[in-house]
């Protein structure tokens, strides 16, 4: 019996590979970090290879310890960190470059001419999204203009384009497969979101050939099939989805008006609007959540660049503490005189501000300031931040949204950052009883792809809260702090300019 899923998910800072059994528990699982590069302040790269062999590695680590054969496996799904640009040589399946993060900023002054000439609108209509270094087409442009031969030979129709998705697909079909998936596809800003197509206009705008770009499908359809020396025995492949859409799937928010928001290096804040595509008003993103069925469904998303991130800086770069958990202890030690706020714009501030120059800055400290106080202003960075981004949403969308808040990621672990964002949007928090959310989205299209998982009702039956913070700041209390933090932001957007 083909009983097991086997879930791809490969993130920012690591790769993580699951198996699932038909009752959507894990059996067994890989994990392995991969070294970041950061050859220029705002430049982030990975390595190609890093991604393909820490796929094959953790996969290989997942089918072993749940003690499974290939020919058990009815599917595997992939889920990836978006936007994130890969070019390579058909002729040889070699990458021509490290891989472009979505974190990178160097493109910042092409976007910068892009706004100038008058493109925003352009691009706002046909892909719903802002025009920032974010997203992939800029990253695409500058490896054909900074590596030498590169344009040339994508002209000439020997280079591919894709995200980490098409690049794992390639990898493991052994180069048979150049696909994406419509969800990392609409993160290009190079596909027209109304026809889930890539536009003409845009590659033309952007300088891209058309020959370059992999063939865009639906979030469950024929990914390929993996070569069978690689696990011991051919698996189709049958889902994917981008990281964040495949945490709406993973929590089960089908219904237009549901909403969730990932905390991991960033965070991501997704409203499922259904089939109506809203354009954002409020410098939100319009992107799509999936396609299933042939049909398409949508969602606003809020987008920022630094959550986790801001505790990795204090354990990494300050040396403030020793692992992550420390940082909910140290808060509520901190001296609750002290408003003390951070405003972590280390690569940019993402939405709802959009300024790609904005750099990190602290406010509020005194002579007693210590790690206490940086740790809280950390954690409570990240909710101000989603605040921001629901805010928005509301404005977008008003009276459509739910009035609840789903949360994952490994923030989303850290009780005492979860109470606090409760508190400081004044919203109920549910947090998932499954710690792999985003895994469990990509597990399920493959499941149910393959025909061993239910629909999309079914599989929303068997959604589990593991636990709801409601909130229980006092409102005078979440005003006074809402406004540091707006001042606070003013402030840093306003540096140097």
């Amino acid at each position: 019996m083909k009983d097991f899923i086997l879930a791809i998910d490969q993130g920012t800072t690591s790769t993580r590979s699951i198996i699932f059994d038909r009752q959507y528990q894990s059996r067994g699982a890989g994990q392995l970090e991969f070294t970041q590069h950061f050859p220029h302040s705002g430049w982030v790269e990975h390595e190609a290879e890093d991604l393909w062999t820490t796929t094959l590695e953790t996969a290989r680590t997942a089918i072993a310890q749940a003690g499974v054969a290939a020919d058990q496996i009815a599917a595997i799904g992939i889920t990836n960190q978006r936007e994130t640009v890969l070019v390579w040589d058909r002729r040889t399946g070699k990458a021509i470059h490290k891989a472009i993060v979505w974190q990178d900023r160097r493109t910042a002054d092409h976007c910068a001419q892009l706004r100038a000439d008058g493109h925003s609108d352009l691009i706002a209509e046909r892909t719903g999204l802002l025009i920032d270094p974010y997203f992939s087409a800029t990253k695409i442009s500058w490896l054909l203009d900074n590596v030498s031969g590169a344009r040339e030979a994508a002209e000439a129709g020997h280079l591919a384009f894709g995200t980490v998705d098409s690049w794992l697909v390639y990898k493991l079909t052994g180069g048979k497969k150049h696909v994406i998936d419509v969800t990392n596809a609409s993160r290009t800003m190079l596909c027209n979101i109304g026809s889930a197509e890539w536009d003409e206009e845009l590659l033309k705008l952007f300088n891209i050939p058309r020959a370059m770009l992999p063939q865009i499908l639906s979030n469950i359809d024929d990914f390929g099939d993996t070569e069978s020396s690689l696990f011991g025995g051919s698996i189709p492949i049958k889902g994917v989805a981008g990281d964040q859409q495949a945490a709406v799937i993973g929590q089960a928010c089908f219904k237009p008006g549901m909403l969730k928001s990932t905390y991991g290096t960033g965070c991501f804040a997704l409203l499922n609007t259904g089939t109506d595509r809203v354009a954002s008003r409020n410098r939100l993103l319009t992107t799509i959540a999936y396609r299933l069925n042939g049909e398409v469904h949508y969602a606003l998303e809020g987008s920022i660049f630094i959550a986790g991130a801001a505790v990795q800086w204090l354990r990494d770069g300050l040396k403030m503490i020793g692992k992550a958990s420390e940082t909910a202890e140290l808060a509520a030690q901190a001296d609750p005189g002290q408003r003390v706020y951070l405003v972590p714009a280390f690569t940019g501030m993402g939405a709802p501000w959009w300024d790609a120059e904005a750099r990190g800055a602290m406010f509020g400290m005194t002579r007693n300031t210590g790690p206490a106080e940086f740790a809280r202003a950390a954690l409570e960075s990240v909710c101000f931040q989603t605040r921001d981004l629901l805010g928005a949403m509301h404005k977008d969308w008003p009276g459509q949204t739910d009035t609840l808040l789903r949360v994952d990621g490994g923030m989303s672990a850290n009780d005492w950052t979860m109470q606090r964002l409760a508190d400081i949007l004044g919203v109920a928090v549910d947090r998932s009883a499954s710690a792999e959310v985003t895994a469990l989205g990509a597990a399920w299209l493959a499941g149910h792809g393959a025909g061993i998982w239910p629909d999309q009702e079914g599989f929303a039956a068997e959604w589990h809260r593991d636990r709801q913070f409601t909130p229980s700041m006092p409102a005078q209390e979440r005003k006074q702090l809402v406004e540091g933090w707006e001042s606070a932001v003013r402030c840093t957007l306003g540096f140097g300019k």
